[in-house]
């Protein structure tokens, strides 16, 4: 997925700013040559901080970005002055960004707002000078603190894309036209399997100005949830769905099947994804008549909501939108 314009995985090597250390340092006056000391604290190391930015969709921009080091912390001097601390660099990330660290897979961070900032690697302390350390007993103390050390270490970034509404599908099932007719996104179609290769967003337009994120995602193949396919890459997006939206051609051979297929793959991957809000679409139904589309509900799930579309027809899609707004604002 690295090699197109959508991007939602990166490793970055980290290294956060190292403390200056303090001064051990004495004044001496015209008048007083044994004035005491007056060293200055070192500064501290600069952070790395990751900071949402809804402009931003993808982790493209990091792409060859691969070494991050902040800035380490200035020494502290005399007449205690303290060092300068160590500049921060600042990683803006699209909203829905995770961040971990690399060895152990624990999950650092999070981004889930516009203009959040989190400090995702702490630049060192800086030293104590020795002014610090003057005690009715120890008057001229000739130490001060070292620095501490930055850390250091392998990252990752992941994307999971923050949307309403998350198209769930086998390949051709005509996702990426739903979503060209509904909204003004314009992702690639063709008549052959796998044309999304990457997800695509489309804001909705709904009544009274109203309106919603839906996401075209790769289609599930079985096997799906085992790595197969666009496997795990795919799946991800979807944990970030409020609604899913499974859409099942009206040409399938087996639509009950494939419907399973779709949801045995969700809960392999992550039994919670069942948990959601879940409508069905029979996609292409303007091949349908009454009698048939009464066979296939017959042949859907009871307790599953289910709608007849047609894209290039443009049936049913106001319905759709009305299920659809209803699903994301109910309690």
């Amino acid at each position: 997925m690295e090699k197109g314009n959508f991007v939602d995985y990166i490793r970055l090597f980290c290294h956060s700013g190292k403390g200056g250390a303090g001064s051990a340092h004495f004044a001496h006056t015209k008048f007083n040559p044994m004035a005491g000391p007056d060293g200055g604290d070192g500064g501290r190391g600069g952070h790395i901080i990751l900071k949402g930015n809804r402009q931003l969709w993808t982790l493209l921009h990091l792409r060859y970005r691969k070494n991050i080091m902040a800035d380490d912390g200035e020494n502290g001097s005399k007449n205690k002055c303290s060092g300068k601390e160590g500049e921060d660099i600042i990683i803006e990330v699209p909203l829905g960004t995770i961040a971990r660290d690399e060895e152990t897979g624990e999950q650092e961070a999070e981004i889930l707002e516009e203009g959040q900032e989190v400090i995702w690697q702490r630049g060192g302390r800086g030293g104590l000078g020795n002014c610090n350390f003057a005690t009715p007993t120890n008057q001229a103390p000739e130490y001060a603190q070292p620095g501490e050390m930055g850390t250091e270490g392998w990252k990752s970034l992941e994307l999971k894309i923050l949307a309403d509404v998350g198209l769930v599908g086998f390949p051709n099932a005509g996702k990426s036209t739903l979503l060209s007719v509904i909204s003004a996104a314009k992702p690639k179609i063709a008549d052959y399997a796998f044309t999304t290769l990457t997800p695509q967003l489309g804001i909705v337009p709904y009544k009274d100005n109203r309106s919603f994120c839906m996401a075209d995602l790769p289609g599930i193949i079985e096997g799906a949830a085992e790595g197969k396919g666009l496997g795990h890459r795919f799946l991800r997006h979807i944990e970030r769905n409020s609604v899913l939206l499974f859409l099942i051609p009206a040409d399938s051979n087996d639509h009950l099947k494939e419907f399973e297929i779709l949801m045995n793959e969700l809960e392999q991957y992550n039994p919670e994804l069942l948990h959601k809000k879940i409508l069905i679409a029979i996609s292409k139904s303007d091949m349908l008549d009454d009698e048939l589309k009464k066979a296939i509900s017959d042949t859907l799930p009871k307790n599953m909501p289910h709608l007849f579309i047609s894209s290039l027809a443009n049936q049913g899609l106001n319905e759709l939108k009305d299920s659809l707004w209803k699903a994301l604002t109910e309690e």
